[in-house]
């Protein structure tokens, strides 16, 4: 049995302390191994194993598949493998993409040597085949030996005609091919492999050696082989697929989703997507699919008759999602991955594409009943929210809005009832009014009538706002009266009311009994004080005449002649002219 005895710098404290001795399993299968380094030649690999094994304990080199050598620090029970894995992560001490290996995918020991150590037991298993969109895959042969030019000319001939395409992807992948994947290896060709073995100290034959096509493909897989791609079976949705297996695991059915979940630092995740159907009912996951964190707003998307894709970018994920009805059956998959690995990420996602096979049966939709339910969660995944939604309203037939200044305060993305962008036109913070200018023109069923006239003290008015953020769905109306004309500091451009409104009231129009807006909701809190409960301010309408104005806008009178509306009909009016503005980071 190994142990590790690690010195954990904690740079919040500055304080040392000794973690417990990790026991290891030393000649087990059940052992695994925290993977630093992979290098194309065995002196690199010696070099830098000693290299780390001046600082570190538990360090040695083995062989890889594919002719590369990999440096581990190990081997380990597997949680004490995550916790190494993560002190020296944050330690600085090994490769942020330092990641978990199994026994199965090492080789023979290279490194140290000692007598009568032939290492760990593991089984010659060849890591899963690398996949590209419209290329076959071939394996690396096992051993890499040198050779002659004549020799090299003559293992070229034996390749076929897919591991020639190979090699001229791998090429074009490591930027040095250019032209056509035909499998002919041409002037073009020669001279990427002549550029290609120049720039990593080969003599510039224009023929690779069976060394050399192993080095390159193995160059070439290394982003696969570092997530440890392995096809999965998925019976209970219907779907095979290769998946990222070393960085995520799976962790439940959720309908219509079979969950892969992180399973290391990386932060990647997988859905497969099953479920039965028509394409009302496909056209209904894209768009439930587009209210969910996982899938952030920014990125092209795309839906035809039978099928989608949705890409989204933002807040440190990329998440890519495909689906397609055939048969009654909508099956797909979602990948999410951080953001700032994104030439690993494009080959996952090709191999994730090219690998994905449709299998007889679609995801019961009773799997995970038990599963957590919340207005905030759709099939266990949580619904993106914004920052803040307040109301606002419209004030003419484009579509603008006003609304509070504190709705729009350090926005990402303004969207009017969720569905349509919005920017600000002008912003009067002095005064907390802002104007809001629709991405399209909209045409709302009614926008706000302005009064001429100064309300009277101690009248009706009414409040229509998202009380709830929008949790409710439709504005709603509460009733107060106007208890002064003027704010306590005496500003003529703001009233008092005597009304208990919500925080998400907040930039909703203030109408009198005739339907007329004679003024706009200001927020509860004010600076660092809160109102009392009851009490109430409003931008009155004049002040809402000279902020529209000054956006270059032309506020509408109120042309009714002042009677009383039934409610039915103010509730209707009141409804027409209102929306919720959301702030989205």
């Amino acid at each position: 049995m190994k142990k590790l005895i690690a010195v954990i710098a904690l740079a919040v404290s500055a304080l040392l302390s000794m973690p417990p001795a990790l026991q290891a399993q030393q000649g087990s299968q059940d052992g695994v191994w925290v993977q630093i380094a992979a290098r194309p030649s065995l002196r690199e690999a010696q070099a830098e194993a000693q290299d780390f094994a001046a600082r570190l304990p538990d360090v040695s080199s083995y062989a890889l598949s594919g002719g590369w050598y990999g440096v581990l620090l190990g081997p380990y029970a597997r949680d004490d493998a995550e916790r190494v894995l993560q002190v020296y992560r944050t330690e600085g001490q090994i490769p942020r993409d330092s990641f978990i290996a199994f026994s199965a995918n090492l080789r023979r020991k290279v490194w140290p040597a000692s007598a009568g150590d032939s290492g760990v037991a593991v089984a010659p298993v060849p890591a899963a085949p690398a996949v590209q969109p419209e290329v076959a895959s071939i394996a690396p042969p096992s051993a890499a030996p040198d050779e002659t030019l004549r020799q090299a000319q003559s293992s070229e001939r034996a390749l076929s005609r897919d591991e020639k395409k190979m090699l001229q992807v791998a090429l074009q992948a490591e930027g040095f091919y250019r032209a056509a994947i035909d499998g002919s290896f041409g002037r073009g060709t020669r001279a990427s492999m002549s550029d290609w073995q120049a720039a990593n100290g080969y003599d510039p034959t224009g023929v690779l050696t069976t060394g050399q096509r192993a080095a390159l493909l193995a160059a070439f897989n290394a982003p696969l082989t570092s997530v440890g791609m392995a096809p999965v079976t998925d019976a209970k949705a219907g779907i095979a697929l290769d998946i990222p297996a070393g960085a995520v695991s799976f962790a439940r059915y959720e309908p219509p989703f079979a969950q892969y979940d992180a399973s290391g630092d990386l932060g990647a995740r997988v859905l497969l997507i099953s479920q039965p159907g028509s394409q009302r009912t496909l056209y209904g996951l894209y768009d439930i699919l587009q209210t969910l964190e996982i899938i952030p707003l920014d990125g092209p998307r795309k839906r035809s008759k039978d099928s989608f894709t949705i890409e989204g970018r933002g807040n440190g994920i990329v998440s890519y999602t495909q689906a397609a009805l055939k048969n009654g059956e909508i099956k797909g998959f979602t990948l999410v991955w951080p953001e700032d690995d994104e030439k690993r990420r494009a080959r996952v996602l090709a191999a994730m594409q090219q690998s994905f096979t449709r299998l007889d049966g679609v995801l019961d939709p009773a799997e995970g009943t038990g599963a957590q339910q919340s207005v905030d969660l759709v099939s266990g995944l949580q619904v993106r929210k914004p920052r803040v939604s307040r109301t606002g309203f419209f004030v003419d037939a484009a579509g603008n809005v006003v609304t509070t200044s504190d709705a729009v305060k350090n926005c990402t993305r303004i969207t009017l009832d969720h569905d349509y962008r919005a920017e600000i036109l002008s912003n009067d913070t002095a005064n907390g009014l802002a104007v809001l200018r629709p991405a399209e023109t909209l045409a709302p069923r009614a926008v706000a009538g302005f009064t001429a006239a100064s309300p009277r003290l101690q009248s009706e008015v009414a409040v229509s706002g998202y009380s709830y953020e929008g949790i409710l769905g439709a504005p709603t109306l509460t009733w107060g009266r106007l208890a002064d004309v003027k704010s306590l500091d005496g500003d003529a451009g703001v009233a008092r009311l005597a009304l208990t409104a919500q925080p998400g009231d907040a930039g909703g129009p203030v109408l009198d009994t005739s339907g007329a807006v004679v003024g706009m909701l200001l927020p509860q809190e004010i600076g660092n004080r809160q109102l009392p409960d009851g009490v109430s301010f409003a931008a009155n309408a004049g002040a809402l005449r000279s902020t529209l104005e000054a956006a270059g806008l032309s506020p509408s009178g109120h042309s009714a002649d002042g009677s009383p509306m039934p409610p039915a009909a103010m509730n209707k009016l009141a409804s027409s002219m209102t929306v919720l503005v959301s702030c989205w980071d």
